[in-house]
């Protein structure tokens, strides 16, 4: 594990940097991963308008975030991510958000479908679910914690509507999306700050 682990860390970007490699494939018509078609390059634009929308306006104050700035261990939080994930450009900006409270995080972004062995390792009830965040212990690369695809709210309207309908329609994925406009990043910051106690 560590070795692919050590692997996908040579391949993964800071958060500017992954969205400027959002940005150029996105200025020649393309995506992350390797469906380029019409319907996922406009997801990954729409996301892109979501990101940027949460870099201007996500605001948690210092009392939220102090269990994060309290933290005395060299972490990377590893995230493995698409550009076309509507999950993702809701949460990373967030985790972004949570990891500048200290010096300490590092925060990495991989691709999920250019590190296929990784994913593998975190796998969500079988499938490729992201994003996913794996919390490393900087020096060993020791996983502490491991946490996605989505907060548990979300996770549990996911899974109500998949029992009663058996997929996910595109409305519910609008709902989903209004959710995550409403929640402002509350529910992530709540279930992080759960898993550090």
């Amino acid at each position: 594990m560590k070795e692919i682990i050590q692997q996908s860390l040579l391949k993964a970007y800071d958060y500017p940097q992954y969205k400027q490699h959002i940005d150029e494939l996105l200025s020649q018509g393309k995506t992350t991963g390797c469906d380029h078609s019409e319907s996922m390059v406009s997801l990954t634009k729409l996301n892109r308008q979501r990101i940027k929308r949460l870099d201007n306006t996500l605001d948690f104050s210092p009392e939220e975030l102090a269990p994060f700035a309290k933290n005395t261990q060299k972490q990377t939080w590893l995230i493995i991510s698409e550009g076309w994930c509507a999950d993702a450009a809701q949460i990373v900006p967030v985790l972004e958000k949570i990891a500048l409270a200290n010096p300490l995080i590092n925060l990495k972004i991989v691709l999920r479908d250019e590190n296929e062995a990784l994913m593998n390792l975190f796998l969500t009830n079988g499938g490729k679910a992201i994003p996913i965040l794996i919390i490393l212990d900087s020096e060993t690369l020791e996983v502490l914690h491991v946490w996605g695809p989505r907060p548990k709210t979300a996770t549990l309207m996911v899974e109500a509507y998949k029992k009663e309908h058996g997929s996910l329609s595109p409305e519910f994925k609008e709902e989903l999306q209004k959710w995550y406009n409403q929640d402002k990043g509350q529910s992530i910051l709540a279930d992080l700050t759960e898993l550090l106690k």
